[in-house]
């Protein structure tokens, strides 16, 4: 499939991936590893993914408190909609719709933010299956991806499957064995991570909100998305999508457990949390002090804990003790 203008237009960011990728590459090839070998582009491209999901962590950032916001205004939102429910004219649609936006702009939330990490990348998902189709279909290459460099990332294989090859197009079972056990874990990958914002990231407000259907139901749409879209995309380019869902799953469930929303089941055991650690702080406190009590005898003695019972001594009899 030829991009055509959109490879056009794409050009400059293709000339970046391509560079990556063979800095990568040329690590690797430093090291010792087969420059013509499969896991040497396959490790290229995994640690292309890291390098784009890191410089997509601001961007992330954002996202999370764009939701943050969504998420408290969600019952604000309700509010409208339980206030039109029922009502299908046109002057209470456009009222209901003006009264949304207003909330929004009030508010400063965006129900798009959480597109944008994805939109973002999707151009360089699209150039980097640019760059290994025309390296494998026209062995070309581009910027400091030479032709030569081309040709061995389009003839690569790994165990036997060419990383041009797509599940539909397979040559042999390795293809499709590698393509189908790859599409299995992108998606589980996919519902594990969408399964967390949901169960554990979702105040009781919210879950009461239509905004919870979505997420319901975005839980079930992507993983399908991503088991018929697997089926025509190569090997190679599956390779940057499972570490990018990855990366994606291993970064939500950091937030969720150190940031998560106030009121849902993940905030609620972050607090159970704390208090074992503020709990277990508190009882080590007296053990110190009763294991410093043997170096500082004098000074550490007022609060020795002991197990025996003192007998109440008066000031007289402590003083002719202390002269003793």
């Amino acid at each position: 499939m030829d991009l055509g203008f959109i490879g056009t237009i794409l050009w400059p960011l293709k000339w970046v991936v391509a560079a990556i990728l063979v800095g990568f590459h040329w690590i690797f090839e430093s090291l010792g590893m087969d420059p013509g070998a499969g896991i040497t582009w396959v490790l290229s491209i995994i640690f292309l993914t890291f390098v784009v999901r890191a410089a997509l962590i601001p961007i992330f950032v954002r996202q999370i408190k764009s939701q943050r916001r969504m998420l408290e205004v969600a019952p604000q939102l309700k509010k409208i909609q339980d206030k039109y429910k029922g009502k299908k004219d046109q002057f209470s649609r456009e009222a209901m719709s003006r009264e949304t936006m207003a909330l929004y702009k009030e508010t400063g939330t965006n129900p798009l933010s959480s597109c944008l990490p994805l939109l973002i990348q999707m151009p360089i998902f699209f150039s980097l299956y640019s760059v290994l189709h025309e390296a494998q279909i026209n062995k070309t290459g581009i910027g400091l991806l030479t032709n030569d460099l081309a040709a061995s990332f389009g003839n690569a294989s790994l165990f036997g499957a060419p990383l041009h090859e797509t599940f539909t197009n397979a040559s042999g079972w390795e293809v499709r064995a590698i393509a189908g056990f790859m599409i299995v874990v992108m998606t589980a990958s996919q519902f594990i991570t969408q399964l967390q914002l949901v169960a554990k990231n979702m105040s009781p407000e919210t879950k009461a909100s239509p905004m919870y259907r979505q997420q319901r139901m975005m839980l079930y749409v992507l993983p399908l998305v991503f088991i018929i879209s697997g089926l025509s995309f190569p090997l190679g380019v599956m390779f940057y999508w499972l570490a990018s869902n990855v990366w994606t799953m291993a970064q939500q469930y950091f937030v969720i457990r150190s940031m998560p929303t106030p009121g849902s089941e993940a905030a609620l055991a972050r607090e159970a949390r704390l208090a074992k650690k503020a709990q277990r702080r508190g009882t080590a406190t007296p053990v110190l002090a009763e294991a410093g009590a043997g170096a500082g005898a004098t000074e550490m003695e007022p609060v020795r804990v002991t197990t025996q019972r003192q007998q109440p001594v008066s000031k007289n009899r402590a003083k002719k003790n202390g002269k003793k």
